[in-house]
């Protein structure tokens, strides 16, 4: 354990992550052909200080609010989608690590700029042992960040306290104990290295296991962070917030792309530019506008989040279930916009070296997260307004 860092403001981090928007721009083609983020992304995210980001000041990190998160991740989907998807993955469940005992985040937070991925899916067993801890067998898909990660947050069912039902428990792995499946061959987010991971009979030791169902409500297993801002949300709420950014870069990038390209040709009409047609003033407008209303949903989740944090209030159902319509709504109004912006961008628009077909393929792989998709959402909210239960733990 180091002693307490003294966190950059909020500006300054985001400055630093908008100064990285070339040099991601200029790997983005690369990460795509190849699949992951390319080491230089991954060196120049951690010189930055934005792995620091959601770990605690006691081990050198930021306990940066998620406004501030929200923001960074903003900078860098403008430079590329995949990255700013796998940071903001990063963030997830590098905030669940506060979720174990303290002794647990001793270890994973003894590596500089730890990488920790994960997932929310139980799609492996947990036998337990004699003596504590349990052997883990099955795999996880969609793990983003894996091929850079030290750690992963995995998803098992294992035998409930009453002996006779499963629940869902969280561990934590070393990457070095699991087995990479290179499987990530996308549409989109090619970059986020987003493979499989697969457990053969692997040991987790008791420490280093918490039940889920306390993850999701907050409840953290740390003597040392129960009072931290940063812990005392739910999961939901984090992530939520941890992740709207790079839809909303995504929609930034779109738009300053088309701007670049204002100047060209309509082809088979009489505009010699594309700025003084009347139905580019419309689209422009109509897509920028949709960027500031998915803004005003994820500031909305931000906000929340960190006053609650703050506070220390406990939240409503309405504003669980509302904040993921939020973030339904910001992926609903992210592809709005990019679609106007993409569509309107010319066939030249879908050749390789042109980088708006990428963000419209990463905005649409965006909108297929099963926590993201804006149907599923909506209807989770609109059935808390109506007075029923959630159909979703993940609330």
């Amino acid at each position: 354990m180091t002693s307490a860092t003294e966190a950059p403001p909020r500006d300054e981090l985001v400055r630093r992550a908008s100064e990285l928007v070339p040099l991601l721009r200029q790997h983005a083609g690369w990460q795509e052909e190849n699949r992951r983020l390319h080491d230089e992304t991954v060196e120049a995210l951690a010189d930055a200080g934005l792995f620091r980001m959601r770990v605690p000041r006691r081990y050198g990190g930021y306990e940066s609010d998620t406004r501030t998160l929200h923001e960074v991740m903003v900078e860098l989907g403008r430079g590329d989608g995949s990255v700013a998807w796998t940071a903001s993955v990063w963030a997830i469940p590098g905030w669940m690590v506060g979720m174990f005992p303290d002794e647990v985040q001793d270890e994973v937070y003894a590596t500089p700029d730890v990488r920790i991925c994960g997932t929310l899916s139980p799609s492996a067993s947990g036998t337990p042992k004699p003596g504590g801890g349990m052997l883990l067998n099955g795999s996880w898909s969609f793990i983003s960040g894996a091929l850079h990660s030290h750690w992963q947050e995995v998803i098992a069912m294992a035998p409930a306290p009453d002996g006779v039902n499963q629940w869902p428990v969280m561990a934590l792995v070393p990457l070095s104990d699991l087995e990479i499946v290179d499987d990530w061959y996308t549409a989109g987010l090619q970059g986020s290295g987003s493979i499989t991971t697969v457990a053969r009979d692997v040991f987790v030791p008791q420490e280093r296991i918490v039940p889920m169902p306390a993850v999701l409500q907050g409840q953290s297993a740390s003597a040392l962070n129960r009072d931290l801002p940063m812990y005392r949300n739910p999961l939901l709420g984090v992530a939520n917030a941890s992740s709207a950014g790079t839809v909303i870069g995504l929609a930034r990038a779109a738009r300053e792309f088309f701007l670049e390209r204002l100047d060209r040709k309509i082809t088979y009409t009489d505009y010699a530019t594309q700025r003084e047609a009347p139905v580019t003033h419309l689209q422009l407008a109509e897509a920028t506008m949709k960027i500031d209303e998915a803004e005003f949903h994820a500031q909305r989740i931000t906000d929340l989040v960190d006053t609650k944090g703050v506070s220390g209030e406990p939240w409503t159902l309405e504003e669980r279930a509302r904040t993921r319509a939020d973030i339904g709504a910001v992926c609903q109004l992210g592809r709005a916009a990019v679609d106007l912006l993409g569509m309107a961008s010319g066939g030249s628009s879908i050749l390789r070296q042109a980088p708006m077909q990428r963000v419209v393929r990463d905005m649409y792989a965006v909108n297929l997260h099963a926590l993201m998709v804006p149907s599923t959402n909506l209807e989770l909210y609109g059935r808390v307004l109506c007075g029923l239960e959630p159909n979703s733990p993940y609330i």
